[in-house]
């Protein structure tokens, strides 16, 4: 009767055992699974904040790539953005730091927002300003042309003034006279009764010349192709020059003007041959030839 009583307890505290094993299995089992849940939430969460970290940056890759120039501020960013990336892949996930990382993510979306509001009204202003400049380089090519034309211009009608401001003969004559003892000068054809040259020329009149003393240069060329006279030389401003025989000084004042100088024979008698007289203004312009002949 004592045994019976004594093995119904064994039963009675084994089928308890039992029960809490079953229990503790059981409560085990749910923790694990609980965990587990726990540990998948997190991991998913953990990749929607990298996720958003991503297009947070490929925002920011594009808004650098559309800037004209490097947006340091837009450069910098990005950069604080692929730390973050770095640092959230690399770390223990828990509803702590993960709550960290969603509070930043959203003051990321905020900055972001701030930064390409900025670069927008930069681009703006930096079109606005390229605009502008073009309008002015425009405006400038127009006045450069412009310009060119008048001076093009101004050249012409300067080249024209001085061109109509020019002395030009309306006559030109050249005699061989002999001088007589009473001083009258007679013409003469013979080289040996020759004393010397008589150059004439008249001064045709013009309004737009400047009036005032004013000097031609005479060049008397023998059948030999010599200068007579005391052979000077003058040059230009643009380089030619001339050898001549004299300078006749004058004095004009815009009217018809007639004008007479004389070249001596040299220390014998003039040859006989063709002689050529050349009349050049002060600028050595030739003016005028003339051309006769001694027997």
């Amino acid at each position: 009767m004592t045994e019976t009583k004594s093995n119904n307890g064994l039963k009675v505290i084994a089928g308890l055992l039992g029960v809490v094993l079953l229990g503790t299995i059981i409560y085990t089992v749910s923790l694990y699974q609980d965990k587990q849940k726990t540990t998948n939430q997190l991991t998913q969460e953990k990749e929607l904040v990298v996720e958003d970290l991503n297009s947070l940056k490929s925002e920011y890759d594009k808004a650098i790539l559309e800037s004209n120039a490097t947006n340091e501020e837009l450069v910098s960013a990005r950069d604080n953005i692929a730390k973050y990336i770095d640092s959230v892949k690399t770390m223990k996930a828990d509803i702590s730091s993960l709550s960290r990382y969603r509070r930043q993510v959203s003051i990321l979306k905020k900055e972001r927002e701030q930064l390409l509001k900025q670069v927008d009204s930069l681009t703006q202003s930096n079109t606005l300003i390229a605009m502008q400049r073009d309008s002015t380089f425009v405006e400038l090519e127009k006045q450069t042309v412009f310009n060119d034309s008048l001076v093009v211009q101004n050249t012409q009608l300067a080249d024209a003034v001085e061109r109509g401001s020019a002395l030009n003969l309306s006559k030109f004559t050249v005699d061989a006279v002999k001088e007589r003892s009473s001083g009258k000068l007679v013409s003469t054809s013979r080289a040996t009764r020759t004393d010397k040259f008589k150059i004439c020329f008249t001064i045709a009149d013009n309004v737009i010349a400047e009036a005032g003393d004013r000097e031609f240069f005479v060049e008397v060329l023998d059948p030999q192709g010599n200068v007579l006279g005391e052979s000077y030389s003058k040059s230009n401003d643009s380089g030619a020059s001339v050898t001549y025989s004299k300078g006749t000084n004058f004095y004009y004042e815009n009217s018809s003007l007639d004008v007479c100088d004389y070249i001596n024979k040299p220390s014998g008698d003039f040859q006989k041959g063709n002689y050529m007289v050349n009349v050049y203004d002060d600028r050595l312009k030739l003016l005028g030839t003339s051309k006769f002949a001694l027997k």
